[in-house]
């Protein structure tokens, strides 16, 4: 007898059957994965950077406007990774 979480995920896999990675696509991911961690990371050390920068002067306006810039490159970065992921995927 299946559970019902067995039943569902039958029932999910036929109306949306998940799609198989090759290895050398998951490497790809992989790689895609790791360029765009350090290409966030690269971002976040410089932005850090220039808020304490801002901090010791006393432009709080500007660390405000910062910490949003930081905000917006994390997602513009996560979302072209994550279409570099589909045209691979695809």
């Amino acid at each position: 007898m299946k559970s019902s979480y067995e039943l569902a995920m039958e029932r999910l896999n036929k109306k949306s059957p998940t799609a198989k990675v090759s290895v050398s696509q998951k490497k790809e991911l992989a790689d895609l994965d790791s360029l765009y961690a350090s290409k966030i990371a690269e971002r976040e050390i410089f932005i850090t950077g220039e808020i304490e920068k801002a901090m010791q002067k006393g432009e709080y306006e500007t660390v405000i406007q910062l910490q949003k810039q930081l905000i917006s490159d994390r997602k513009s970065l996560s979302v072209d990774l994550e279409e570099k992921k589909e045209k691979v995927r695809g």
